[in-house]
């Protein structure tokens, strides 16, 4: 089995591409995003260190106060490293029973953070998403309700030249030619080897 790491920027597709090796390729994919938001709410040790952390109003009556945890994180950086030092772990051994539950020659996480949240050490090889600076930013607007200088400002923080340099295949997802999009993934898909996975 060999564990692909799909990552790229904010509004480069990373979510299509997942979409095309889940319903194409039949690759199972663990979307960490929609994961961590689901541990946040169920795992018991996440839920005492936020509440230890942010405060007993972090939830309410059982249920994760989105906006309590929100404003804690964006008040500084060091907030959102600590937060995410009690999360990142529960998801990674997450996604560690996850993979030994697949039956399938190749598996994918996508992350939109795998080289900061410590990922990139449990995949054997990288998929990095790409697309033009100004349809990444229109893509996040609609996606996200948020202002071109918002999403500006969020992609400046990002460091996804390095995290491109880094990757093992590049591919480059416009809106246009999704024909070719396919063909450039199988062609990636394809120079896939199976080798020994790092868990």
């Amino acid at each position: 089995m060999i564990i692909l790491g799909i990552t790229g920027g904010i509004g480069s597709g990373k979510s299509y591409i997942s979409s095309l090796l889940r319903e194409q390729m039949n690759v199972p994919v663990y979307d960490c995003d929609a994961e961590a938001k689901r541990l946040i709410c169920e795992d018991e040790k996440i839920r005492q260190e936020l509440i230890s952390l942010v405060g007993v109003n972090v939830y309410k009556d059982g249920e994760l106060q989105k906006n309590v945890l929100a404003s804690y994180l964006f008040a500084n950086q060091q907030h959102a490293q600590k937060v995410n030092a009690i999360v990142h772990p529960v998801v990674k051994d997450d996604f560690c029973k996850w993979v030994k539950q697949q039956d399938a020659e190749i598996v994918a996480i996508e992350s939109a953070i795998l080289y900061e949240s410590g990922f990139d050490k449990v995949v054997d090889q990288v998929l990095f998403v790409n697309a033009p600076m100004e349809l990444r930013i229109q893509r996040a607007m609609q996606r996200d309700g948020s202002t071109h200088r918002q999403v500006e400002a969020r992609i400046k923080m990002q460091q996804s030249e390095a995290q491109q340099e880094k990757a093992d295949y590049v591919i480059d997802n416009t809106t246009e030619g999704k024909t070719i999009l396919q063909k450039e993934l199988r062609k990636i898909f394809d120079m896939i080897t199976v080798i020994e996975t790092k868990i």
